[in-house]
């Protein structure tokens, strides 16, 4: 054990458990993370390993014999009927039947509803009424001659949740840690190896945890696939709700107004939209009318009635292009429903966790090391929302002037829902308070950002703080902002508009122009893209797999469409790089390289479709690869299987499953 995790039990014994313990718990139950945490937390909160074993052996005993798989569900039934009680763990919910004016409670994987449960219970537990709750329940069987009798009888229902905690001792006990060992602790709490992160990458995963600590906060995270976003929702807290974007209507969300129900808002302390992306999708505008009110004043109507409600809110959903191209071509929000794609829902979300600085999740990422029992943790993050936090900073830093009061709002919700992860007794000292304000209002100048592409009436806004001891002015910047100057204050379709007036306007193109060079100069298409390099990552400085499958499905996606031209050595912008960074001995490697990436991931039977050569351009060789259209459909072979591509204007985008059935009977005859 090391010295931080011997700290941690040091200062927390019985309310940290080691994280690896969950897989070897888990087997095939699925239940979330925080029910198994919290039957370890019974049995395997100690660092003494003979205890662990003899709690393992425990837990998986519990579940063994109480955990109710689907498919098992009638041989539990039969258990319950011949041994006349029996304790199971389901997820329960529960429905008023309006006609016996009695609460009624339905086990999703044992199959039993209409099982009577009593208004005390659901006076307790009312979130048994929205979305269900994981409980340990005890059930029995008394057969009735009367047919509409149900037989089965809840004797006791127990919530799996933290009962009782000492928020006062977690205060003081935060204070034995420095800043590095608490964040440390936080990420192996939520299952991570901190080993493997630096503080920025650290602080991006802990601003998920936001939401549980901060009523009515907006959050969005928009990246790739693989990166853990909708984890914490669906697996962390018994606060938050993960539901899938497609399911959500108005009754569900907020009321139902022929019965006067409330919805998942007045009971949960987070929802979370999954799959929240998605540009083919179409939500119900009376939905995000209501939901753009609520995010920004906290309320929904009920008939006449206006109602208020904590809940915040989280959007979570895979981008399909890279940062580039979105900074080029379109925009941060480019993947979102149209109906989302609207500047008066985006300037109500508080924060942009930017998806794509953080890593596919990979098994050496995950923590074997000791964290929280997650249950602990979200009774003290639902315990922290009744704090304010949002001007611990103002005795040091002033926001600049012409900040707006909604850029303030929700810069000052993200510092205060920080503060609070970080340093829950409220005080930090002056350089980690300006490295957290530095953060919180980097996280909304994105949004801001996007806005002003999206919609030309936003002014322009200098985000920034002074420091008021010094009154030096500090500018912030977003990262992407850094790493590509020359794209991030684009207007796309304002551009497009000039280009094509000054096309209108230029003279004939010199005849004296190489084919390469012209291509260049027309720019990218959707028979023409540019890649700056075949396999060395300009960012991390290092070859990168994923620099060759950049180039590699641009190809599949030529081939699968109607061919084009690929050119590697070239920057989006235009402006020709030349191979020598790809660190190639010489020139036939090169080709060799291309060769051997193509054979391996393509197959060598799509050889006749690609053809590829060195060019010089500008004093520099260049790689030209050519792609006639396939007479069948070709896949990209990766890691996570066989991958299709198509092109959609000037970018290569992956088809599902059902849309590559449905474009392969199109497209190829």
């Amino acid at each position: 054990m090391n010295y931080l995790d011997q700290k941690i039990n040091e200062h927390f014994e019985g309310l940290v458990v080691r994280k690896d313990l969950v897989k070897t718990v888990k087997g095939n139950a699925i239940v979330p993370t925080y029910v198994l945490e919290y039957l370890l937390g019974q049995f395997c909160a100690t660092s003494d390993e003979d205890s662990i074993i003899s709690g393992i052996e425990s837990v998986k005993e519990i579940l063994r014999d109480h955990f109710v798989h689907r498919n098992e569900a009638n041989l539990i039934k039969s258990v319950i009927r011949e041994k006349g009680r029996h304790r199971v763990i389901d997820k329960v919910s529960v429905e008023l039947n309006e006609k016996t004016d009695a609460y009624e409670a339905s086990f999703s994987n044992l199959g039993i509803k209409e099982v009577l449960i009593d208004t005390d219970t659901i006076k307790k537990h009312e979130k048994l009424l929205v979305g269900g709750v994981w409980c340990l329940s005890d059930i029995e069987y008394q057969h009735s001659e009367n047919s509409h009798v149900v037989p089965w009888v809840l004797d006791s229902i127990k919530p799996i949740q933290q009962s009782t905690f000492d928020f006062e001792v977690y205060i003081e006990k935060r204070k034995q840690f420095n800043v590095e060992e608490w964040l440390d602790l936080l990420l192996q709490t939520i299952g991570l190896d901190p080993k493997l992160f630096d503080f920025r990458r650290k602080l991006l995963h802990l601003v998920r945890l936001i939401p549980y600590c901060e009523r009515n906060y907006n959050l969005i995270e928009l990246g790739p696939k693989g990166t853990g976003k909708s984890h914490i929702y669906s697996e962390f807290s018994p606060h938050g709700i993960l539901i899938s974007g497609g399911e959500v209507t108005v009754p569900k969300l907020f009321v139902n107004n022929s019965t006067g129900k409330i919805g998942l808002v007045g009971y949960w302390s987070v929802v979370a939209f999954d799959e929240f992306s998605g540009r083919k999708k179409r939500a119900n505008k009376a939905l995000v009318d209501i939901l753009k009110n609520y995010m920004a004043n906290k309320s929904f109507s009920r008939g006449i009635e206006t109602l208020g409600a904590e809940a915040s809110m989280a959007f979570v959903g895979n981008t399909s292009n890279e940062l580039h191209y979105m900074l080029m071509h379109s925009d941060l929000f480019e993947e979102l429903p149209p109906q989302y794609h609207d500047s008066a829902f985006l300037d109500r979300l508080h924060f942009y966790i930017p998806g794509w600085e953080i890593e596919v999740l990979r098994n050496e990422m995950f923590s074997i090391g000791y964290g929280f029992v997650v249950d602990y943790l979200a009774e003290i993050l639902k315990n922290l929302r009744d704090f304010d936090y949002s001007q611990k900073f103002t005795d040091h830093f002033e926001l600049l002037s012409d900040i707006s009061t909604r850029d303030r709002e929700g810069i000052r919700k993200t510092f205060s829902g920080l503060m609070k992860i970080i340093y829950p007794d409220g005080t930090a000292p002056k350089e980690d308070i300006e490295l957290l304000l530095e953060f919180a209002v980097e996280g909304r100048k994105r949004i801001k950002d996007q806005l002003m592409r999206i919609d030309t009436t936003y002014p322009e806004v200098s985000f920034g703080f002074v420091d008021k001891e010094g009154e030096n002015g500090k500018s912030v910047y977003t990262a992407e902002e850094k790493l590509h100057p020359e794209h991030y204050f684009k207007k796309p379709q304002l551009e497009k508009q000039n280009a094509e007036q000054e096309k209108k306007k230029a003279p004939a193109r010199s005849s004296n122009l190489s084919e390469e060079e012209q291509l260049i100069n027309t720019g990218e298409s959707s028979t023409v893209e540019f890649k700056s390099t075949l396999r060395w990552n300009l960012h991390s400085n290092r070859f990168d797999k994923k620099v060759e499958h950049t180039v590699l499905k641009t190809i599949v996606a030529f081939l699968n469409t109607d061919g084009g031209t690929l050119l590697v050595g070239v920057r989006d912008d235009g402006r020709v790089m030349g191979l020598e960074i790809d660190k190639f001995d010489n020139d036939d490697k090169i080709l060799l390289h291309l060769t051997s990436m193509i054979n391996d991931r393509i197959g060598k039977q799509y050889g006749d479709f690609i053809r590829y050569d060195l060019k010089e351009v500008k004093g520099v060789n260049i790689l030209r690869i050519d792609c006639k259209p396939s007479s069948t459909p070709v896949f990209l072979k990766w890691a996570s299987g066989e991958e299709f591509y198509t092109r959609s204007g000037p970018a290569s985008v992956i088809l599902t499953t059902s849309e590559v059935l449905d474009y392969c009977k199109k497209h190829f005859r």
